[in-house]
């Protein structure tokens, strides 16, 4: 069993940035994280995921330079830290744990979930 909760979201301006943290508890540490989000109408998509290590990240084209995951595993906590955000970023940012890393950016491929933290940014 592993539980998720997610905090740091908030309104902020294009071209800040902003930290994001999930908080785990149960088997975190033999899990692989991700980060998807959500727009109001959208299908929720991947933006990034990290192994078990945190030696390996992975990364949506359209976060790809701008996005860093992370993980602490003695804190039992994810993080996305969010630079140059754009409007476009704006959704609900939702941390998912995995057993595996086969496929990484498939929802279908998390069976933990956090109930999100909304970030969105004003233009």
């Amino acid at each position: 069993q592993v539980q998720l909760v997610e905090s740091g979201g908030g309104l902020v301006q294009t071209g800040d940035s902003l930290r994001i943290v999930c908080a785990a508890s149960g088997g975190f540490n033999t899990r692989f994280m991700g980060w998807f989000r959500q727009a109001p109408g959208k299908e929720r998509e991947f933006v990034a995921g990290v192994s078990v290590s945190g030696d390996e990240t992975y990364y949506a084209d359209s976060v790809k330079g701008r996005f860093t995951i992370s993980r602490d595993n003695a804190k039992k906590m994810v993080y996305l830290q969010m630079n140059n955000l754009k409007s476009e970023d704006t959704a609900v940012y939702t941390c998912a744990a995995s057993y595996s890393s086969t496929y990484y950016s498939l929802s279908s491929n998390y069976d933990y979930w956090g109930r999100g933290t909304q970030v969105t940014v004003s233009s």
